[in-house]
């Protein structure tokens, strides 16, 4: 708590309490719950302290520490996005996360327009909530990916679409536009298995290789 003086002649120190008053009543007005005792203002004669004129004191008791804590309906709206998220991941066959940066507007048009003939759901995500929509399902494997610039293809017809398309694009824009991590089934893929679902043309091939594989002598 700090007290100012400060000796004033009459004059000044009537309009001083007028536009104090104003000051007041503002911040009364502004914040009806603030401390009264916070923006009390006192006056004493200085002759009590054997001096002429008048003392002004302020007395302000230690600045009010505010906390913001989400309202209901931000926390609702925030898990109505985990929900969605979770949903959108676990009906997927397949999804992909990238560091988008460095694209540029029209890269970036470009690229959804592409994605979107071939069905592939591609939006910008916040981190903390895809991690917990993650969580959710069991693959916080992705969790160390989440930081920076985020956004998610998802795919839930061909499997093999995302994959492609991202490819083509990091190969295109270089370190502007890259896989941070990607999933098939609710299974992580590793980075091998990434480039190699990148190389299948189309789902069809991802059949057949899978049929290859199976018949293939031990």
């Amino acid at each position: 708590m700090k007290n100012v003086k400060k000796a004033l002649d009459k004059g000044a120190f009537f309009a001083y309490i007028i536009r104090a008053l104003r000051r007041q009543q503002v911040a009364q007005a502004v914040n009806p719950a603030e401390d009264i005792n916070k923006l009390l203002i006192v006056f004493v004669p200085l002759r009590l302290c054997g001096c002429k004129g008048f003392l002004f004191e302020r007395d302000l008791s230690q600045p009010e520490v505010k906390t913001h804590m989400p309202n209901a309906k931000v926390l609702s709206e925030k898990q109505a996005i985990v929900e969605a998220l979770a949903e959108r991941i676990k009906n997927a066959e397949a999804g992909v996360l990238v560091d988008y940066k460095g694209i540029t507007v029209a890269e970036d048009t470009a690229l959804r327009t592409e994605l979107r003939k071939d069905e592939v759901n591609y939006t910008v995500v916040k981190n903390t909530l895809t991690r917990k929509a993650l969580d959710k399902l069991g693959m916080n494997e992705l969790d160390s990916v989440l930081n920076g610039t985020t956004s998610l293809a998802t795919a839930e017809n061909d499997p093999i679409a995302p994959f492609r398309i991202i490819s083509d694009y990091s190969k295109k824009l270089g370190d502007r536009f890259n896989i941070k991590a990607a999933f098939m089934e609710g299974k992580v893929l590793s980075e091998s298995e990434i480039a190699e679902m990148a190389e299948l043309p189309s789902k069809s091939a991802l059949y057949s290789k899978v049929l290859g594989t199976m018949i293939a002598p031990i």
